[in-house]
């Protein structure tokens, strides 16, 4: 299994100035060859080097390594374009966001990743210090710091290229390692139905209800003063608004760990599977009112069920999705389906039994009837494939469904 380890290097200011300047001269040299690739309609590597790997060595002064990941990180952004185009998450063709996207060729911010191999870098993590091909030649004994987890990972399993990127002043190395999987409980005595939702981020059929109210809280805080800010648009407004740019996303993602954490660690330990909605396009099929659409819009529900996914694959815990039809108005007891079973967002009253629960708790539990159902006629694990990231091994493996790929334009 794939899983994605970060460490923050701490270089010296001119070790700094040298990795500024080798991001810059690779994402100008992507960008320039993005131009050729769309000019000539040629978007596949070995036919794109023939056309750019002279010219990008002599012109940016890159290896012959750095080239030849500057041209395969072009083909790779035209990839993911085709695929997003395919997939419809551009639009629909003849929009003005599809138009936008084919219309011109992709760009590459300046502090945009660039990918290393062993070739380009070398790890001596018992000291925490790499050495790093830059245009200024190689510059060794960076140093990085990670916890005691994270080390051990990277001696045990890294495999394959680094990303070097620069993200508000900081320098970070993305490391793809190579983790085994447990075995994957192939007879689970039940399985552990998860509903998740925007006022109770997710709801298990045991009954534990991990609410989002602070969460909701932070992200209505940080609208508000958003907004404040931008409508100031002084200079000191705009510094304000770059220091706080992604504490927002980063509170969420963390949250979203330790939830993910604790529902694995419940299902290992019971044995059982778990089980999850499929809402692949909620946001495509629901009309909200203008005050609902910030809120539905920040709803992390697919990082929370990625980071379910890879940690499930990891522990060697089957994961299975339903189809959410109906969950919420079905009674868990008789199977009665009304919308007026649904009296209120936190209150489930069957109109034909009289079953009462709480309508998070009731959802859950036709989650879980639904796959341990499906889980008999003999489903296996679809676990989707987790998009990479940074962060406490968010991971990335194989997959049986399709998972979103990332956006071309505006850059990478």
């Amino acid at each position: 299994m794939k899983l994605m380890v970060q460490v923050k290097l701490m270089p010296t200011p001119v070790q700094a100035a040298a990795l500024d300047a080798t991001l810059r001269a690779c994402n100008e040299a992507a960008s320039w060859a993005s131009e050729i690739a769309f000019e000539k309609c040629v978007q596949r590597n070995f036919a794109l080097r023939e056309h750019t790997y002279t010219e990008i060595r002599a012109r940016w002064n890159l290896g012959a390594q750095a080239a030849q990941h500057v041209i395969k990180k072009v083909c790779d952004a035209y990839a993911t374009l085709k695929a997003n185009l395919k997939a419809g998450n551009l639009g629909r063709p003849g929009s003005r966001r599809h138009r936008r996207a084919v219309e011109k060729p992709v760009a590459f911010r300046p502090e945009g990743a660039q990918p290393y191999d062993d070739r380009m870098l070398s790890w001596q993590i018992d000291q925490r210090r790499v050495s790093i091909w830059t245009t200024a030649g190689r510059v060794k004994d960076v140093a990085f710091t990670a916890s005691p987890e994270e080390l051990a990972t990277l001696a045990l399993y890294r495999r394959g290229e680094s990303d070097l990127l620069r993200r508000d002043g900081m320098w970070f190395l993305n490391a793809t390692c190579d983790v085994p999987e447990a075995p994957l409980n192939t007879e689970p005595v039940e399985f552990l139905g998860i509903d998740l939702g925007i006022v109770n981020i997710a709801t298990t059929s045991d009954g534990e209800i991990m609410a989002g109210r602070e969460l909701n809280r932070i992200r209505a805080r940080e609208r508000t003063l958003r907004a404040k800010l931008q409508k100031k648009n002084t200079p000191s407004a705009k510094r304000r608004l770059r220091k706080r740019r992604r504490k927002e996303a980063r509170r969420a993602r963390d949250i979203n760990h330790k939830i993910s954490k604790h529902v694995v660690a419940e299902a290992e330990r019971t044995g059982r599977g778990i089980a999850l909605e499929n809402l692949t396009g909620i946001r495509e099929r629901v009309r909200l009112r203008k005050p609902q659409r910030a809120t539905h819009s920040s709803w992390s529900f697919a990082q929370l069920r990625q980071f379910i996914a890879y940690k499930a694959r990891r522990a060697g815990v089957p994961v299975v999705y339903v189809n959410p039809a109906y969950t919420s108005r079905t009674c868990a007891e008789c199977g009665h389906i009304d919308k007026a079973n649904r009296v209120s967002q936190a209150r489930f009253t069957c109109r034909s039994c009289g079953f009462v629960d709480h309508a998070d708790r009731n959802s859950s539990r036709n989650i879980r009837a639904r796959a341990w159902e499906l889980w008999r006629r003999g489903a296996q694990s679809t676990a989707p494939d987790p998009c990479p990231g940074p962060g406490r091994g968010t991971g990335r493996n194989r997959s049986t469904t399709a998972s979103g790929a990332r956006s071309a334009n505006p850059g990478f």
